[in-house]
């Protein structure tokens, strides 16, 4: 799959911060958090190139408004995903990244304290990360719950949850979440991400099946 039209025309954009009024922030915000979600759709060689240009236009949002919560996530998304196509987040070389990725989503989390997205982020990090580098399993899930009791709408926030919850043998639960995750899908789309959540749900009832069998 080729990078859309519409993030090449971001990416060879010339436009920066300097000069851009301070309300111009959430714009190139939203660009930078687009460009992250693209970065999943294009083939592994085109990545990097598409999350460094995000992240450049991210930290334009931050220079242009230090104040906007989704400029700091919009960094960690881009850094954050750079650093997972690379290895995963324990990966040695990248603590200086780390550091910053975390950083940027606490900034963020502390500007806007009920960002659903942020929230499932930083519970997934903290529960895909090593204890050595600051995971907790615990506290991960914890803040992701709490981003599903925020934006209880959001099916991405509720596989996340699911998928955590089958990682940690909670498979019942999992199937739940992942259920009304579907629930909603079916009512908004889009069909690529309703037919994953479907197959989740398919994969959890046929485990479920086969360890009730060997039960």
């Amino acid at each position: 799959m080729s990078v859309s039209i519409c993030v090449i025309a971001l990416m060879l954009s010339s436009t920066t911060a300097r000069g851009v009024e301070p309300n111009d922030a959430a714009s190139l915000a939203r660009q930078a958090i687009a460009i992250c979600k693209e970065a999943d759709l294009v083939p592994p060689a085109q990545r990097a190139a598409l999350l460094e240009a995000g992240l450049a236009r991210a930290e334009d949002a931050v220079r242009s408004d230090p104040q906007d919560a989704a400029a700091h996530f919009a960094i960690f998304c881009n850094l954050g995903k750079h650093l997972k196509g690379r290895g995963g987040w324990g990966l040695l070389g990248g603590l200086n990244e780390l550091s910053r990725a975390r950083k940027e989503l606490d900034a963020a989390l502390a500007l806007a304290p009920d960002y659903p997205t942020a929230l499932g982020a930083k519970g997934q990090m903290l529960t895909e990360l090593p204890r050595l580098l600051g995971g907790d399993r615990d506290e991960g899930e914890r803040l992701m719950r709490r981003a599903v009791a925020v934006d209880a709408e959001n099916p991405r926030l509720r596989l996340l949850l699911a998928s955590f919850l089958e990682t940690s043998g909670r498979r019942d639960e999992a199937r739940t979440q992942a259920s009304v995750a579907v629930g909603i899908l079916e009512r908004t789309g889009p069909p690529n991400e309703l037919a994953n959540a479907r197959t989740l749900v398919a994969g959890l009832q046929e485990r479920m099946n086969t360890k009730a069998t060997k039960d």
